[in-house]
């Protein structure tokens, strides 16, 4: 996905300090700079709305009535976000429908 993809990388901690008078001693604490983040199944996410939503689309997903469902989350369209490889689909820029026929067969 990024140019580090496979890498060990390492992520430092960063020293965070208090800044107040009122304290009589300083006090610093060692932090990851790490950003908070939830992901959800396209299923759980369904009768919910999202402010900011992003798609992973790097491997199919089971039906356009997923998809459908994924992309109606987002409560604008300013605040969605796809990620789809060009290095798998080509420059069309594709999803591929994934429909088991073996599922359909049983119902």
């Amino acid at each position: 996905m990024g140019d580090h993809r496979g890498k060990t990388v390492l992520i430092p901690r960063i020293a965070l300090d208090t800044v107040t008078k009122t304290l009589p001693v300083k006090l610093q604490r060692l932090q990851f700079p790490v950003r908070l983040a939830f992901a959800s199944t396209i299923n759980k996410a369904q009768g919910q709305s999202l402010d900011n939503v992003g798609i992973d689309l790097s491997s199919p997903v089971f039906g356009h009535g997923q998809l459908y469902v994924a992309f109606s989350r987002a409560t604008h369209p300013g605040r969605l976000t796809v990620l789809l490889e060009d290095s798998r689909y080509g420059l069309e820029r594709k999803v591929k429908n994934v429909v088991y026929s073996r599922m359909v067969e049983l119902y």
